[in-house]
C-alpha cells in the first residue's frame, strides 16, 4: 500500500512519501540560501525545522545540524549514505498519516506556518557546489547520433564504445540551477561542409540543442589511483538529478573536425 501523509499531496505528485528529494531553497522568510525537502506542492524547510527542534527525537544528527545551516547540501553530502537514509527515514515518519511523533509537526501549528514553505513561494539554488565533473558517453542511441554529424553513419560508433565508459572532463563553472538564462555560444562553424575548401566563418551556433541526461552527486571520495570497486559505488552517491546539457552542434563539429585530421592518435568523440 502507499505511504499515507497527514499532509494533503496531491494525487500523481513527483514529491511524495516515497521520494523525499533533497534541494537548496530560499524565501522571503530566510532569504539566504538552505536546505530543504519537496514534500507534494511544499517544500520543508530544513533550517527552520531544525531551528525549532524538529530533529529532537533523531540524535545521529543532532551533533551535525549545522549542516541544515549551509548554503549547498556538500556538508550533508560528506555525512555519508547511511546519514543521508535515516534523515530521509525520520522525516517520512514524521510525515506519516500515524505518525509515531505527532507533537514533531503534525500538531505543531506553530512549526508547520514556519517551515512548510509552497513551492511557488521559494526560489531554486544550485543543491552542491561543483567542484568537477564528467560527462559519459553511455546511451547508445545518442552515441549513434552524435557520431553520425561527425563521421557519418558507417563509422558513426567507434570500435571501442561498448567495451568502456568514454567520459569526457567538464567545466564546472557551466552548471548552473535550472530558469538560468543560457546565452547562445559563438565559434567558428562551416557554412558548406561539402564544399572542398574548408572556410569557416565567425558566429553564433546555429545548430544549439539540448541532451537530457541523468547526473550523479558524489558525496564520498577515494585516495588518488585507488579504484572504488563496483559492489561498494552505491555509498558514493549522494543522489541523482535530471540535467540539460546544451551542446552547440555546428561548432562541435567543426571543433572535433580540426582535432581528428591533426592528432595521429585515434580519438574517441
Amino acid at each position: 500500500m502507499p505511504l499515507r501523509s497527514w499532509l494533503s499531496i496531491p494525487k500523481g505528485s513527483h514529491f511524495s512519501l516515497a521520494n523525499i528529494p533533497f534541494g537548496i531553497i530560499s524565501h522571503k522568510s530566510l532569504p539566504k540560501p538552505h536546505p530543504a525537502i519537496a514534500i507534494g506542492d511544499y517544500a520543508l524547510d530544513l533550517q527552520a525545522f531544525t531551528a525549532e527542534d524538529g530533529f529532537r527525537d533523531l540524535s545521529t544528527i543532532q551533533t551535525h545540524s549545522s549542516v541544515f545551516y549551509q548554503p549547498t547540501l556538500n556538508a550533508f553530502a560528506a555525512l555519508g549514505r547511511p546519514m543521508h537514509d535515516v534523515v530521509r527515514k525520520y522525516i517520512q515518519s514524521v510525515l506519516l498519516q500515524d505518525t509515531p511523533y505527532p507533537e514533531v509537526l503534525k500538531n505543531n501549528e506553530p512549526l508547520q506556518k514556519s517551515c512548510l514553505i509552497p513551492l511557488k513561494e521559494a526560489s531554486m539554488h544550485l543543491p552542491m557546489q561543483i567542484g568537477d565533473y564528467t560527462d559519459f558517453f553511455a546511451g547508445l542511441n545518442h552515441a549513434f547520433n552524435c557520431g553520425v554529424l561527425f563521421r557519418g553513419a558507417a563509422n558513426a560508433l567507434q570500435p571501442n564504445y561498448k567495451y568502456l565508459p568514454v567520459g569526457y572532463h567538464g567545466r564546472a563553472s557551466s552548471v548552473v540551477v535550472s530558469g538560468t538564462p543560457i546565452r547562445r555560444p559563438r565559434g567558428q562553424i562551416l557554412e558548406n561542409p561539402a564544399a572542398e575548401v574548408k572556410n569557416p566563418v565567425f558566429s553564433p551556433s546555429r545548430r544549439l540543442d539540448m541532451e537530457l541526461e541523468l547526473a550523479a552527486f558524489i558525496c564520498k571520495s577515494n585516495a588518488m589511483g585507488d579504484p572504488v570497486p563496483i559492489g561498494d559505488a552505491e555509498n558514493h552517491l549522494f543522489g541523482v538529478v535530471l540535467m540539460n546539457d546544451w551542446s552547440a552542434r555546428d561548432i562541435q563539429a567543426w571543433e572535433v573536425r580540426k582535432q581528428l585530421r591533426s592528432s595521429s592518435i585515434p580519438l574517441t568523440i
